[in-house]
């Protein structure tokens, strides 16, 4: 595939990112930029704002490749993970803890709570019933 920029032919080529292993589609002149950059480790768009991320998080000032490496180690640990050998059953796990959890917390409007909108029944209407206040003629 090839682009016309300023009456050059430039290539585009496929390039593999060496933290997540996404392929990108980028110019040669682009892999070269990222790759200085970069101290020689050639790294997706993605992968470049989780690096600028890691340095705004950090609480100490780091450089750009203490954060590369903070991310390629994430993104290591990331690919080494297995998959669980039950999904659907961990899946069920996981929201009867959560159901469990929202059942146990405390609500954050009780009902009866002066300014609550919910509808309260006041009384019984069973003794309107028995009455007989409610039966036409």
């Amino acid at each position: 595939m090839e682009k016309n920029i300023s009456d050059q032919t430039t290539e585009v080529v496929s390039a593999r990112c060496e933290c997540c292993g996404l392929t990108e589609e980028c110019t040669d002149e682009y892999i070269k930029r990222v790759r200085d950059h970069y101290s020689g480790v050639w790294i997706c768009g993605l992968c470049s704002e989780a690096v600028k991320d890691e340095i705004a998080r950090s609480k100490k000032e780091i450089k750009d490749e203490e954060a590369l490496n903070r991310h390629m180690s994430f993104c290591k640990k990331f690919k080494n993970l297995s998959p669980p050998k039950n999904p659907t059953e961990e899946l069920i796990c996981a929201l009867k803890q959560l159901l469990m959890r929202s059942i146990d917390s405390p609500r954050s409007s009780p009902v009866g709570k002066p300014g609550n909108n919910n509808l309260i029944r006041s009384r019984s209407c069973r003794p309107a019933l028995d009455s007989g206040f409610l039966e036409t003629n």
